[in-house]
């Protein structure tokens, strides 16, 4: 060997050498915590008791159905907190209840995530509604929105209709809409009040489902809105507790008939949540005082904190859960 060429292999095995060197280095320094300068700072804490406001409330009757932005403090439905990652890019969702609350906070968390949305709400509550259509477009989705009263089953099967045209199709079902009222004694219930919540709560997810299941394609999911008041129920919430042990029913019964067909059903259960419902009849004025102090995070939740579990029972990673209630109440629910 002459001696350029032993030099050229010398110069080669220090350059490997050295090459090793800083692969070996590099590990070592991530160990030891020296993070990389153009690192962003990772998002600190939040305590979860402090996060959110906390009672006492004012009192803030609202005719029923109620309207989120008449409350005062406002609901928090994700508006400028909730950001996406493209985790349900190319769905198509409709979402009863969709202007106010848990609806809502899907809504804006679906778009968010890349889908496309529909949403129903009683014509009264049109103001809320279109704040979500305008953040939904906002997002450069779809938004389709569709009043009505889901009393009525041919409205139902319409509104099912209209939002499979205007989408394109359907593959996120989510029963949200319900009606609460208190009512301290069974004796101040009439037949016309307890029809109503009946009809809401449990005849519309039956009648909207029964629409939708022939558009619905392996990969589906539907997601039902149940409640604490499912597992403990409330004295003065008599009939709409009822319908909550109803929804968490249906989501067990049809996800078992329904896994056959890859269409999977799961449920969220709320504990007390921030929303319309509750100054517009679902609580007294006094109870709203002090809503959600009693629990062990000491306020009520807010409809953003429930948005990343609609997401998560719709997104194709959660492929193995169906059948299932997640609950989110602060420390006081049972699910």
């Amino acid at each position: 060997m002459n001696e350029e060429s032993h030099l050229n292999r010398r110069q080669a095995l220090q350059g490997l050498g050295t090459g090793i060197a800083t692969v070996v280095a590099t590990p070592v320094l991530a160990a030891s915590g020296v993070a990389p300068t153009n690192a962003a700072a990772p998002p600190a804490l939040e305590n979860p008791t402090s996060k959110y406001p906390k009672p006492p409330f004012k009192e803030q009757p609202q005719p029923w159905p109620g309207l989120a932005s008449k409350m005062d403090p406002k609901p928090d439905h994700g508006e400028t907190s909730y950001k996406g990652s493209g985790r349900l890019a190319g769905r198509k969702a409709l979402i009863t209840g969709g202007d106010s609350g848990m609806g809502r906070a899907a809504a804006i968390a679906y778009a968010r995530e890349g889908a496309d949305v529909a949403i129903n709400y009683l014509p009264a509550e049109e103001p809320d509604a279109r704040e979500v259509i305008a953040l939904i477009k906002a997002e450069g989705r779809k938004a389709i929105a569709i009043p009505g009263d889901i009393r009525d089953e041919a409205f139902c099967q319409r509104l099912v209709a209209e939002a499979v045209r205007g989408l394109g199709g359907l593959d996120i079902v989510v029963s949200n809409a319900a009606r609460q009222q208190t009512h301290a004694s069974i004796l101040d219930i009439s037949t016309e009040q307890f029809d109503w919540t009946m009809k809401t709560n449990i005849y519309a997810p039956f009648w909207i489902i029964k629409a939708a299941l022939p558009h619905l394609q392996p990969g589906s999911a539907i997601i039902g809105t149940t409640s604490e008041q499912a597992y403990d129920p409330s004295a003065e919430l008599y009939d709409y507790a009822q319908t909550k042990a109803a929804t968490t029913s249906f989501v067990k019964s049809l996800a078992k008939q329904l896994g056959p067909k890859g269409i999977r059903v799961n449920g969220v259960a709320p504990g007390p949540i921030w929303t319309p419902l509750q100054p517009s009849g679902g609580a007294t004025q006094e109870k709203l005082k002090t809503f959600g102090g009693q629990t062990p995070l000491g306020r009520p939740g807010q409809p953003a904190e429930l948005a990343s579990i609609y997401v998560q029972l719709a997104a194709s990673d959660a492929s193995y859960a169906t059948g299932q209630v997640y609950g989110a109440a602060g420390g006081s629910g049972q699910p």
